[in-house]
Formats: C-alpha cells, sequence, structure tokens
C-alpha cells in the first residue's frame, strides 16, 4: 500500500478476508511517525475469534493429516451440499449459482490451494492476541454486519464481539441470513454500508485506542 502511495482506505471484508483485515490494522497501528491509514473497517461473517469459530466436519478434514486426500475426493455433490449448509434457510443458492461457485473455485486448478489456506484456523489461535488487539484499538470506526443464521460465524459471534468491543458494537445483525450476507441479501448488506459511511462522513477521524487488555 506505501509503494501504490495509497490513504484514507476504507476496509469491507468478508470470512477469510476479516482475518487478512485484522493483521492489516495491526501492522497499521504498530506504524510510527505516519498517519492511519485506514477511515473505516466494515467486517461481515468471519472467524474474527478462534473462541468462538465453529468449524464445519470438511474444515476439520481439511485441516487433518488427510486433508489432501480429502480435497481429492470431494465431488460436485458433495461441495453442493456442505456449501448450501451455511447459507440461511430461505437464502439456499440455486442450482446455477452452486455451478458458478464450482467454477470459481476449480478455475487454474484452485482447489488445490485449499489444505494450505486451511491453516488460516491454526494461525487464528496463535496470533489471536495480536489480532483481536486490532480490533480493540483500531482506531477508526468499525462495524460488523453479521448473518445470524450462520453456523460458523453467526449470532454466536456477534455475542462475544458484544463482550469484547463494549460500546464501540456497531452491529447489523441479518435475521434469518447465513455465512454469505454478501450473496443471500446483497441489498441489505449494501444499505448497512452505506448508512454506516455516511454516520462517519462528517470526518473518519482517529478514535484514541482504548487503553484495555485483549480479553481472552
Amino acid at each position: 500500500m506505501d509503494r501504490l502511495d495509497l490513504s484514507d482506505v476504507h476496509i469491507l471484508a468478508h470470512d477469510y478476508g476479516d482475518t487478512v483485515a485484522q493483521e492489516l490494522l495491526a501492522r497499521d497501528q504498530a506504524r510510527t511517525g505516519h498517519d492511519r491509514l485506514f477511515k473505516s473497517v466494515c467486517l461481515l461473517n468471519g472467524g474474527l475469534f478462534p473462541e468462538t469459530h465453529r468449524a464445519r466436519l470438511i474444515q476439520k478434514l481439511l485441516a487433518s493429516p488427510l486433508g489432501s486426500l480429502v480435497n481429492r475426493l470431494t465431488t460436485k455433490s458433495r461441495f453442493d451440499k456442505s456449501f448450501s449448509a451455511v447459507f440461511g434457510p430461505d437464502s439456499k443458492p440455486d442450482a446455477r449459482a452452486l455451478d458458478d461457485f464450482w467454477g470459481l473455485i476449480t478455475e487454474n486448478d484452485g482447489r488445490h490451494v485449499f489444505t494450505s489456506l486451511i491453516g488460516y484456523m491454526h494461525e487464528r489461535r496463535i496470533n489471536r492476541e495480536r489480532w483481536v488487539g486490532a480490533l480493540i484499538h483500531c482506531p477508526c470506526p468499525i462495524q460488523l454486519i453479521n448473518g445470524s443464521a450462520d453456523p460458523v460465524s453467526g449470532a454466536h459471534m456477534v455475542a462475544r464481539y458484544r463482550q469484547i468491543m463494549g460500546d464501540r458494537d456497531e452491529i447489523r445483525a441479518l435475521d434469518g441470513v447465513g455465512h454469505y450476507p454478501q450473496v443471500e441479501q446483497p441489498d441489505q448488506v449494501a444499505a448497512a454500508y452505506r448508512e454506516f459511511l455516511d454516520r462517519h462522513s462528517a470526518a473518519f477521524s482517529s478514535h484514541p485506542p482504548q487503553n484495555r487488555d485483549t480479553p481472552s
């Protein structure tokens, strides 16, 4: 970002991207002698706290020594079933959408990286203090948009978010929506995000970091 001379950056992230956003915030907060790079952060469903992340069976298998074998044996029909299971009850992807998602993850043999990427579950545990601390001490406005019906990072994760973030709990909970709110209810997500930006548009000024320890 420094090489590209970027400034006044607004983060909108989801799932694995939430973890990337947490690391970016941690790095930005560690910089000295620079203006803060990020002006706002909006996070969608993701494993912000390892203690509330309810990994699916397929994720646990991919992270195990059998991961490579499981990855090779995963068929389109198995993908359809496991992928649909994390959507809301009334917003399941149809056959065409499932075909599109499958096409995206298999493009250029994309599936071969699954067993490497799944390492983020372990990384979240060992970097918990750094990454949760980055949220707590985030100097800019921060919002959570969450599909409450997500079995992985839904309402139970929101409850933990409220505990940790205290009075900085700008949350838009979407009832009946699962792990992919931007796909299941794109209009609601877009409206919630625009409202968040509008609330802080007068001045995306830095909020002084809270002098709090990272909760365990």
